[in-house]
């Protein structure tokens, strides 16, 4: 999770209880943005993200500011996200290629996993992927969510 994250979860946690901050990333091109995704119990609303735009008067003077709902493919960046979709299909971006044992036994590289949640702790993950179970550290993790119609 990045500091920018923290600290927006930290100040939201305090205005707008309710609402979960899954992800806040700041893509820098063309002009830097500022692209939050929240959740809430009884759903996202266009007033809502209205209200956590208002929130980050500050951000607002350095990034265009981004405020929406997950959407289908909505992004995993905690333990308890992926807890909570066990079961369902997602993709792992990994920070660095992977070295993993292909079906014919064959070293490959990978970047990216896409599989089944079949499992979750407090450091890792693991898919059901293709070519076996694949166990991923947090820490490995640069961008995960899931896969749209499973």
């Amino acid at each position: 999770m990045t500091t920018t994250q923290t600290e927006i979860e930290a100040r939201l946690s305090r205005l707008e209880p309710e609402v979960e901050v899954l992800l806040a990333e700041i893509t820098p091109s063309p002009s830097p943005t500022l692209r939050l995704f929240i959740d809430h119990p009884d759903g996202v609303t266009l007033a809502l993200c209205e209200r956590v735009t208002g929130h980050l008067d500050d951000y607002r003077e350095r990034y265009s500011v981004e405020v929406s709902s997950p959407g289908q493919d909505r992004p995993l960046t905690k333990p308890q996200h992926f807890s909570r979709f066990l079961g369902r299909r997602a993709r792992v971006r990994l920070r660095k290629q992977q070295a993993a044992e292909a079906a014919d036994g064959q070293a490959a590289f990978k970047r990216q996993v896409t599989g089944e949640l079949v499992g979750v702790s407090d450091t890792e993950v693991t898919l059901a992927a293709a070519d076996g179970l694949v166990t991923i550290p947090y820490e490995q993790i640069a961008r995960s969510n899931l896969i749209p119609g499973d």
